[in-house]
């Protein structure tokens, strides 16, 4: 399906870029863990060209274009888009979840805030719910109720990141904290992207954020236990892997401006072992009732699509607006640039 150079230089830019799913994938089954690295890969790279470029809506307006060519199949000659193209005919990807994961990017790129936690779960559910059904999709589960479990896991560990990231975002001008939070607390988000203290206001909503990242964490834990056998245990580890890291948090106060919280290897082991022990479990364990909670009101579009047995080849309409948006704002700074 993927072609083997192609594959191995997925497997090394994760290997390098990102620890903790690397170790998780490990123990996933070959049939999933290779699509899932070259997808992993795929959503790093766009995450990375967003995240680190100078001129970021130009990188989304790149990546939307690169998408396009991947599901017509003509991708760019990259091993990442290649591999992308490979998974999306042999899976069957409906083009709405990655167009979600685009939309996020897009997001960030225009530099939007969030006036509530639903807003903050929007943004969740499309830069991460959005590759946890990707993922569901590779390990061929489109039952509705698993894939709402899927996203829950997915907004719980980006929830727990924005937790952990406080300060570094608001060092690089950016807040996920919701606006409404900061206005209770009367903390002027401009001030505090100049000076970002970790004041008792400021712990208290990483603590809120982390409590409602263990709520949907903990909701999740149903929807594993129904995946595939084999694909357990590398779920339970990514799931115990990042609510470690908000652990890691609360033993710091909850002070993510000064200190970043960080985890190490030998918890990493002890979580992977855990991982095996509820899979072993979870084959005698009855089904839990909460796999058929409904889904977030976020994340339902998600569920919706990935639920289709055939691609989703449509584009919706937020997506094609911010878009444009986009590419009037690279426009104008083309015609400012050219004035000066």
């Amino acid at each position: 399906m993927i072609r083997p150079d192609d594959l191995a230089h997925c497997h090394n830019a994760i290997r390098h870029g990102s620890l903790s799913f690397h170790a998780a994938s490990k123990l996933l089954p070959a049939s999933v863990r290779d699509p899932a690295l070259a997808l992993y890969a795929f959503c790093r790279l766009a995450d990375d060209e967003v995240d680190e470029g100078t001129h970021q809506a130009g990188a989304v307006l790149r990546l939307q274009e690169r998408l396009d060519l991947a599901y017509a199949g003509r991708p760019r000659n990259a091993p990442e888009d290649r591999a992308f193209a490979a998974i999306i005919e042999e899976f069957d990807m409906p083009r709405a979840l990655p167009e979600a994961l685009l939309e996020g990017l897009a997001w960030d790129a225009a530099e939007y805030r969030y006036n509530n936690l639903s807003g903050v779960r929007d943004y969740s559910a499309r830069v991460a719910s959005a590759v946890g059904a990707m993922m569901c999709v590779l390990m061929r589960v489109r039952d509705p109720d698993a894939l709402a479990r899927a996203c829950d896991l997915g907004v719980a560990m980006q929830l727990t990141n924005i937790a952990r990231d406080v300060g570094e975002d608001a060092r690089m001008g950016r807040i996920y904290l919701p606006l409404d939070w900061l206005a209770e607390a009367g903390i002027d988000p401009q001030n505090f992207i100049r000076d970002p203290l970790p004041d008792d206001a400021v712990r208290g909503m990483v603590k809120r954020l982390l409590a409602e990242a263990d709520r949907l964490y903990l909701r999740s834990e149903s929807g594993i236990n129904v995946l595939p056998i084999k694909a357990r245990t590398g779920i339970w580890a990514a799931r115990l892997i990042y609510a470690g890291i908000g652990k890691q948090v609360r033993r710091q106060g909850y002070d993510s401006i000064s200190m970043r919280a960080r985890t190490g290897v030998s918890q990493k082991i002890g979580w992977v072992g855990q991982s095996a022990l509820r899979t072993a479990m979870s084959v005698v364990t009855p089904k839990s009732p909460i796999v058929f909670a409904r889904p977030l009101d976020e994340v339902a579009f998600l569920v919706d699509a990935a639920s289709q047995s055939r691609p989703n080849h449509s584009r919706s309409g937020a997506v094609l607006d911010i878009l444009a948006d986009l590419r009037a704002r690279e426009a104008a700074l083309g015609n400012r640039g050219q004035r000066a």
